[in-house]
């Protein structure tokens, strides 16, 4: 059953509203918390450079290995939307423990693989690990609660989920040539089995002081939609190769399937979260914000940025593997050291203020990329991708995903990250289908991408000023903070 019937209180006693948490505690717990997050980044951009040998290997085609990578992904969001406040009821080091163990039996699976079925499995297997950053964001608040310490280190944590997808799909192209693609799963899941210890050893449990069952109709209902409309959102952005049909099916599905859990929700005498949480501007003010800012900027720099990159008429035609030298490796580094730099200012300024400036430098360095493909040099896109891995992967995503921590209710903290992880990758596939789509529709036009791109930045930092401040927002831990200071 997963009824816990005693969970009245932490195993582990949290530190007071205010009070640092002592650096020899920090330790630890930071580096647990990051084989974690590294071990679930690896999973998602390590396999990048392999895509082409797994389909020669296993006698595929691009589609069906496009589809293993789309699985991967697809259940990450899934798992992401409510493995978090099972944690909550729990024990969230227990679930994150299981989550790296089932990882690793992922892992396995995958480089077994004798067809792509199998590796297919496997993929659906290592999403399991979707919910990582989140969970680990939440631990993370748990035993840090004096504001500035904690939005420091979340900027770190946060920081190097972006800032090693550059490096790892290197040594993914690395591994691959000497080793062959089974020995990306192996090392994948030896990270994640490392990350077992580290967080059994190096984190102490935490758990909701609810005494409740988890609501498992609820998460069905949003599972099944989340997953049906992911799916639609996925097949649409093949456009004309697209089976409309089907994305219709899949859409009306995910829409009765999150009909079905709302109304399951409001009937609920324990809900995995409640129609008032669901209402309240920091849950759908937040989600929206993530969600167009996304949709914004994802496809910009993974899609088109790359694309021009690589084109012999419109571009300075780079080949494949020289391409993420100038643009993703680039982007990724700049986000990696400006993350630390920017949840420090977030603990003093604020985290509304530093996401409204990173959003804003998010629309500057795609509007920069507006003027850059009249003359896309190598110096320039590189310039671009410096500045968007500035504003946007270590500023923008990085608060949006603190917000989703800070602003979540103290009783229920694991519902919040979890929604703004699914618009995270809500957001991801929206962009591919919308950019895309413009990009398709003007024949191939570069700068009408971008510019789509622009305007729903522009749309996000509007939305922005709809989030709320969380000290102001009384049940959350923020407000607990700055009560304890006397603010």
């Amino acid at each position: 059953m997963f009824y816990t019937a005693r969970m009245t209180s932490t195993h582990t006693p949290q530190p007071a509203a205010g009070q640092k948490l002592p650096t020899n505690q920090v330790v630890p717990l930071m580096v647990a918390l990051l084989v974690a997050v590294f071990a679930f980044q690896l999973n998602a951009s390590m396999l990048a450079p392999a895509l082409a040998t797994m389909e020669s290997d296993l006698n595929a085609t691009t589609a069906q290995i496009g589809m293993t990578q789309t699985a991967f992904f697809t259940a990450a969001a899934v798992f992401a939307l409510f493995m978090p406040r099972w944690g909550d009821l729990i024990g969230r080091r227990k679930v994150l423990v299981g989550m790296m163990a089932v990882t690793v039996l992922g892992s396995v699976v995958a480089a077994l693989a004798v067809n792509v079925t199998m590796l297919f499995i496997g993929r659906v297997i290592q999403g399991v690990s979707g919910p990582t950053v989140a969970l680990t964001s939440v631990m993370l608040r748990q035993a840090v609660r004096e504001e500035k310490q904690f939005a420091f280190l979340v900027g770190i944590l946060t920081s190097v989920n972006g800032g090693i997808a550059g490096i790892d799909a290197l040594l993914g192209g690395w591994l691959t040539d000497a080793f062959g693609f089974r020995s990306l799963f192996w090392v994948i899941g030896a990270a994640a089995l490392l990350a077992v210890f580290a967080v059994r050893y190096g984190v102490p449990e935490t758990k909701s002081d609810e005494l409740q069952p988890m609501d498992w109709k609820g998460v069905v209902g949003l599972v099944v939609g989340a997953a049906a409309i992911l799916t639609a959102l996925n097949m649409a952005g093949e456009l004309a190769a697209a089976n409309w049909v089907m994305v219709i099916i899949l859409l009306a599905i995910g829409a009765a399937s999150l009909a079905w859990f709302w109304r399951t929700e409001k009937s609920s005498p324990h809900p995995l979260m409640s129609t008032d949480l669901l209402s309240q501007r920091r849950t759908w003010a937040l989600l929206l914000t993530t969600t167009l800012t996304m949709t914004g900027v994802f496809a910009v720099m993974n899609g088109l940025v790359p694309n021009l990159a690589q084109d012999d008429v419109a571009g300075p035609g780079m080949s494949a593997g020289v391409v993420s030298w100038w643009t993703l490796t680039p982007y990724a580094l700049a986000g990696l050291a400006m993350g630390p730099i920017a949840g420090w200012l977030a603990g003093r300024v604020g985290y509304k203020i530093i996401l409204q400036i990173g959003i804003a430098g998010a629309a500057l360095s795609v509007l920069f990329g507006v003027a850059v493909v009249g003359n896309p040099t190598r110096g320039l896109l590189l310039a671009m991708s410096i500045l968007a891995g500035i504003t946007y992967a270590g500023m923008a995503n990085i608060m949006l995903g603190s917000l989703g921590v800070v602003l979540a209710p103290k009783h229920n903290q694991g519902y919040l990250p979890g929604l703004n992880g699914g618009a995270f990758n809500l957001g991801a596939g929206l962009s591919f289908t919308i950019v895309f789509a413009v990009f398709t529709a003007t024949g191939g036009n570069y700068r009408a991408g971008m510019i789509a791109g622009a305007i729903l930045l522009g749309c996000a930092f509007a939305a922005s000023f709809l989030i709320p401040k969380p000290e102001t927002v009384p049940d959350t831990l923020a407000a607990e903070d700055r009560a304890a200071r006397g603010a």
